[in-house]
């Protein structure tokens, strides 16, 4: 099992930058493909990117390519988001989930597929 704690979320004017931090519990972080997904008030969590157990493959929503990317570090236990080029559409809880696979290069796309996610970390973009 693992436990997924979510930090560098805040206010932020459109335009600016974010990047926010999951740092998982345990030692088989590197058996887990990650991914960030969004939670708008009463929607549905919309997936943002993924990223392979290696960190060799990732994948980002459409309307976020470009804008959000996705690193790990296995030596530190932690999944990154970097965001750019901030939008006021993009406030919501970003949420860090996690799956155990056996594939390395595997990306998951789809919330039912994560089995571990953590509380989220608010982020705010003002127009």
């Amino acid at each position: 099992q693992v436990q997924l704690v979510e930090s560098g979320g805040g206010l932020v004017q459109a335009g600016g930058s974010l990047r926010l931090s999951c740092v998982a519990s345990g030692r088989t972080f590197s058996s887990y493909g990650m991914a960030w997904f969004r939670q708008a008030p009463g929607k549905e969590p919309e997936f943002v990117v993924a990223i392979s157990r290696s960190g060799g493959s990732t994948y980002s929503a459409d309307s976020m390519k470009g804008r959000f990317t996705a690193s790990r570090d296995n030596a530190k236990n932690t999944v990154y988001l970097q965001m750019n080029s901030l939008k006021p559409e993009d406030t919501a809880v970003y949420l860090c989930a996690a799956v155990l696979t056996s594939n390395s290069a595997t990306i998951y796309r789809q919330a039912t597929q994560y089995d571990y996610w953590g509380q989220g970390t608010q982020v705010t973009v003002s127009s």
